[in-house]
This record gives C-alpha cells, sequence and structure tokens, in this order.
C-alpha cells in the first residue's frame, strides 16, 4: 500500500469500498459467467439474472470504467483478465472471491467488534450453511494448492513416512507434500462438515490411496497415531494464544522422534505492524472469530520449547505465510 502523503489521499481510501463492493457483486450475481460466451446488452444480462434491468445497466457501466468489462454500441464483454479470472468454468476461475464476498459482512461489524473485543456476529449468521463452507474450502484450495508446492519445496521430507494435516481443508497442501515424497502417508483432520469436501479434492487429485481422515474439532480431538511431520497450516491464528500452547505440547506428544511441526502462518514482528497484511489479517480474525490472532516469531518460539521441542527455524516463504519449525 503507498503511503498516505495527503487529504485526498485519506479520501481515495476511505472510498475504496465502492471498487471492492462493485466487482463482489458483479461476481455473486455471475455476471462474468454470463458474460462468457459472446456480448449482450445489459437488459439480456439483467434477464438472465432476475435483476432490476436499470440497476444492471449502471452496475456494468460501473464495471466498464473499473475497467473489467468493455463496452461496444451499447453490448457489454469481458476483458481478457476477467475472461481468465471470473468466468467459472475457466481453469484459472477465482473461486476464493466467493469466499472474500462472505468475509464482507464480517468487516462490516469491525467497529461492533473493536468494542466487544470479538465477533460480534452470532456463529449462525458468519456460516450461512453448506455454501459458506463450501466457499471458504474452495478458497483455501485456491490459494493452497499453489502455496502447497512452495512448501513441499522448503521442508526436508526425506525420513518423512506419515504426516498429520490438522484442520487440512481440501488437504491442499498434504496433496503436494505427499506428491513431492510418495512414500509418505497422510492423514487429515477437520470438522465433520468439511471432511466430506476433503474427500471430495483428495478423490479428484487422484490421491485416495495415500490418505485417511479423521473427523472432529483439532482441540479436543485424540490424534490417532503418531507421525513423522505434523502440518498446522493458517490454524493457529484461529486460537488464542493458551489454545495454541496446548495444541502444540498435543501435536509433540503425537510426533514420533525427530518428527518435526510445521507452522505456515503469518509471523507477525514484535510490534505487531509488519506484515502489512498479517497487521490486516488480525482484525480478519476478530471480526471472523472468538478467539483468532496473529502471533509473533517469540510467541511461536515459546509454544514450542513448551513442548519440548528443539532446532527451532524460522524459513520465510513468496506468499505471505512464513513457516516456523521445530523437531522432536
Amino acid at each position: 500500500m503507498n503511503e498516505i502523503k495527503s487529504a485526498e489521499d485519506f479520501r481515495e481510501l476511505a472510498n475504496l469500498f465502492r471498487e471492492s463492493r462493485t466487482l463482489l457483486t458483479a461476481i455473486e450475481l455471475k455476471i462474468f459467467t454470463v458474460l462468457s460466451t459472446h456480448m449482450m446488452a445489459s437488459d439480456e444480462v439483467s434477464q438472465k439474472i432476475n435483476a432490476d434491468g436499470r440497476a444492471t445497466d449502471r452496475l456494468m457501466n460501473a464495471l466498464c470504467a473499473m475497467g473489467i468489462l468493455k463496452k461496444v454500441h451499447g453490448k457489454f464483454y469481458n476483458s481478457d483478465l476477467s475472461s481468465k479470472y471470473l468466468v467459472e468454468s475457466k481453469p484459472d476461475f477465482m473461486g476464493n472471491l466467493y469466499h472474500t464476498n462472505n468475509l464482507w459482512n464480517n468487516w462490516s461489524h469491525l467497529t461492533d467488534s473493536v468494542i466487544k473485543g470479538s465477533s460480534a456476529i452470532d456463529d449462525e449468521d458468519k456460516t450461512n450453511g453448506e455454501s459458506w463452507v463450501e466457499a471458504f474450502i474452495g478458497a483455501m484450495h485456491y490459494r493452497g494448492v499453489k502455496q502447497g508446492k512452495i512448501l513441499a519445496m522448503m521442508i526436508d521430507l526425506s525420513n518423512v513416512k506419515t504426516m498429520l494435516d490438522v484442520g487440512g481443508g481440501s488437504a491442499a497442501f498434504s496433496m503436494e507434500i505427499v506428491k513431492k515424497n510418495s512414500a509418505i502417508n497422510a492423514v487429515v483432520l477437520d470438522l465433520p462438515y468439511v471432511i466430506p469436501l476433503t474427500k471430495r479434492y483428495v478423490n479428484e487429485a487422484g490421491l485416495t490411496s495415500k490418505f485417511s481422515f479423521i473427523q472432529g474439532d483439532y482441540l479436543t480431538k485424540e490424534f490417532e497415531g503418531s507421525y513423522d511431520l505434523i502440518l498446522l497450516s493458517s490454524i493457529v491464528h484461529i486460537n488464542n494464544y493458551q489454545q495454541n500452547k496446548i495444541l502444540i505440547k498435543k501435536c509433540a506428544d503425537a510426533l514420533n522422534k525427530n518428527g518435526m511441526i510445521v507452522i505456515s502462518d503469518f509471523i507477525m514482528n514484535d510490534d505487531r505492524t509488519k506484515p502489512f497484511h498479517g497487521a490486516l489479517f488480525s482484525l480478519n480474525m476478530l471480526v471472523g472469530t472468538a478467539n483468532g490472532d496473529t502471533y509473533t516469531e517469540g510467541e511461536m518460539r515459546e509454544w514450542f520449547q513448551s513442548a519440548g521441542l528443539s532446532k527451532i527455524g524460522r524459513k520465510n516463504t513468496s506468499f505471505g505465510s512464513d513457516l516456523m519449525i521445530a523437531v522432536k
């Protein structure tokens, strides 16, 4: 983000929500998918999405002003980038933006959450049923496939035969690890309503024979085995400090000798102002969870040391979330 240098910069920053909401509404209404095959007038689009004709026209004109749609002789079509990334049938479709659309509702309550000290939204409103869960797991998978390839290259898998992916979601990270070392058998632990989605992703990747699954809450469920690697990818930010201390001890107890725990998450500097996206993500946890936060390297080291682990180290990645690694 550019440094604020003037009153005008403040005004522009405060009004960025308008462009974000315009894009997210267009995705929610599937306008780009409707336009995937040919040019259309706005009234044709409004009929296909069951929306008001004038309002649809104004929305699509705004998308043109933003450079996301194009318009010729009163008909609209996708820009090259919109066609590549915003059409549902395309391989590079950014399905994670459906989750971003869900996050909009949480962030709208930021003021109330700061006053309260935790999420100001009821759990039922946050989850919004199966559609929320599928959008969330889809978003994590979209990100995880690319990041998982990098993570798998950054850790030593040569002596790993068994691994546990705690709160593994779509298993995007553990699938990339298994692809990197086919001798590894992976276990994914996640909530009962997530595991069916996990199995679907694993099956689609043709890796069913390498995976098994545990349904339950990782804070209370037994890990049911001993492992050479336990992965906590985007997990510790959901919990408070003490919950993470207990979780790391639980992971350490489930490790084989010389086994390792890998945390992949935002790692904050001591005054919690950097990295930039980590500082904002701490607010995302505030509005969306009861206990979540982002944590410093020192705090993560304390968890490891308290669990009796050694050879504690940090590896910086290219995707924002860095790695903290410790060995039993």
